[in-house]
């Protein structure tokens, strides 16, 4: 049995300086993470470029992704995002107040 709690911290101790990403639970298969952003960005001129398809899913705070296209995705509390493997994108934007929590969820995905 594994037991704990999603919004305990690193953010409920003070000022988070670098941006936070934790492993949940991996499988064969998948990676799920827990990942804390405040005020954080991808360096303006860097891109995710990954192996895996991800599902994320922002629990609290707001927060937008830019695509190599352009295409900005803005995301709310609630809203999810599947990103294919090697989509080329990048995080502009995470509020600071409140943090942003995000569940990731990489693996192999079939639309």
């Amino acid at each position: 049995m594994k037991k704990g709690n999603f919004f305990t911290a690193p953010e409920s101790s003070g000022t988070l300086t670098d941006e936070f990403f934790g492993e949940l639970l991996k499988g064969r298969a998948f990676r799920l993470e827990k990942i804390v952003s405040a005020g954080h960005i991808t360096p303006k001129d860097s891109w995710y470029d990954q192996e895996a398809d991800e599902w994320v899913l922002l629990v609290r705070g707001e927060a937008a992704i830019e695509f190599e296209d352009c295409t900005v995705v803005e995301l709310k509390a609630g809203d999810f995002l599947q990103i294919d493997a090697h989509e080329r994108h990048r995080v502009i934007y995470t509020s600071a107040e409140p943090s942003c929590c995000w569940l990731a969820l990489h693996g192999s995905f079939e639309s």
